[in-house]
């Protein structure tokens, strides 16, 4: 098990204390931009649930302490990896991320899952920190220190990297914390 799951696993029922709430304007700016109704949306990375909640999403995290906490809260939560989501392809309208791609391993193939579960037309949003800037920076270099091994984006490289995985890039928000959703459109519905 990474470092990273189970640093979650331990501080889970103190998370919900220290973590600063997201930017939920950027976070429905995203969701907006789906070509459906997003009535079944996924959170990935949930953790405790505190965003799932907002958005009425079934949370997916790895860590075990967390998944329960979000089910106290009363959100369905399912323990597993973004590295192999336990979801059909193409049975969810909408997948989140907030605040935590930078520690899913192998990055690509963990967009690659979310993709797949995602509806046509239904979109993925992904919120978290931007390397490129100098906080961005600060924060890979204090995430490193306690242990962690964050795989930080640039805003181009997460434009690049959703795209890689065939959806169709909708730039939100940039700064330290960026917002980049990308829709399942057809590719014929792209022309």
């Amino acid at each position: 098990m990474r470092w990273d799951v189970r640093a979650f696993d331990l501080f889970a029922p103190l998370y919900d204390l220290f973590v600063p709430p997201t930017d939920g304007v950027a976070l429905r700016k995203g969701l907006s931009v789906a070509e459906r109704t997003t009535d079944r949306i996924l959170e990935v990375g949930g953790g405790s649930g505190r965003v799932a909640d907002e958005i009425d999403a079934t949370v997916v995290d790895p860590a075990g302490g967390m998944v329960r906490r979000a089910r106290r809260r009363g959100l369905e939560a399912v323990r597993a990896s973004a590295t192999d989501l336990p979801h059909p392809d193409g049975s969810v309208d909408a997948v989140v991320v907030v605040d935590a791609l930078h520690h899913f391993p192998e990055g690509q193939r963990c967009l690659s899952e979310m993709a797949r579960v995602l509806a046509p037309g239904g979109v993925l949003v992904v919120t978290d920190f931007d390397r490129g800037t100098r906080l961005g920076r600060a924060l890979d270099r204090a995430e490193r220190l306690v242990g962690f091994d964050p795989n930080f984006y640039t805003a181009p490289e997460l434009e690049s990297a959703i795209e890689a995985v065939g959806l169709d890039v909708r730039p939100i928000e940039y700064g330290f914390e960026m917002t980049v959703a990308g829709v399942n459109t057809p590719a014929d519905a792209r022309a």
